[in-house]
């Protein structure tokens, strides 16, 4: 009968009919998941919402990664999204979490922002120091530093970051955001000097103002 040499061909064709019907759908997907992650990885997506763009993103246009002399911008993603797609995706992960509080309001207001800024802080340097500010190494290498064309002090201190394995967020708190109310950022750099000291680092290295010691003077 008619109907079922139709019922043996389909099924004789319907293993193939599958196969494309899932390789069409995984195109679908990943497509979806690729344009989903490319939207929410932009600057426009991080300050949608007010407590983004009326706290932290007004702080980071007043800095030098918002603006400078190269035209060269660091925006919200650079320095907080990773680039490569595994820990991409864990950071988008980790962001629900973000979400969740946005539902809840917790940081809705000026008040309530600043009430948590310390909280927020340390999360966010925490995280850099565990991934060796991963995301500040895209665009920072120590190795492709020109420390002569550095001030004394900073290509004396990003030497002695190398050799003690130092990573960026250890000393460059604040460098696009606000301190958090309280934040001793003395206390942090006396921690350092009292290190230098103790390996007997000569204080002219770091202060060009100093007088440098002659090859017969004994100190």
């Amino acid at each position: 009968m008619q109907w079922t040499r139709s019922y043996t061909r389909f099924v004789a064709w319907s293993p193939v009919v599958a196969l494309l019907a899932t390789f069409s759908a995984g195109i679908f997907f990943w497509g979806g998941f690729n344009w989903s992650m490319d939207l929410t990885n932009t600057e426009e997506f991080c300050i949608s919402c007010h407590e983004m763009e009326q706290n932290v993103y007004q702080e980071y246009r007043n800095t030098v990664h918002y603006s400078n002399r190269t035209g060269v911008r660091a925006t919200c993603p650079d320095c907080h999204v990773p680039r490569e797609w595994t820990h991409k995706v864990m950071r988008k992960l980790q962001a629900t979490n973000e979400l969740y509080h946005w539902v809840r309001g917790s940081i809705d207001t000026r008040e309530k922002f600043q009430a948590k800024r310390q909280q927020l802080a340390t999360h966010v340097w925490e995280g850099m120091k565990e991934t060796d500010s991963r995301e500040c190494r895209n665009c920072h290498a120590s190795n492709s530093m020109a420390l002569k064309k550095q001030l004394p002090m900073a290509k004396k201190i990003h030497e002695l970051a190398v050799d003690w394995r130092y990573t960026c967020i250890e000393c460059h708190q604040g460098i696009a955001h606000q301190l958090p109310e309280g934040f001793d950022k003395e206390l942090q750099i006396d921690k350092i000097h009292r290190r230098i000291e103790k390996e007997g680092v000569a204080c002219h290295e770091c202060h060009d103002d100093l007088y440098t010691p002659g090859a017969n003077d004994e100190w």
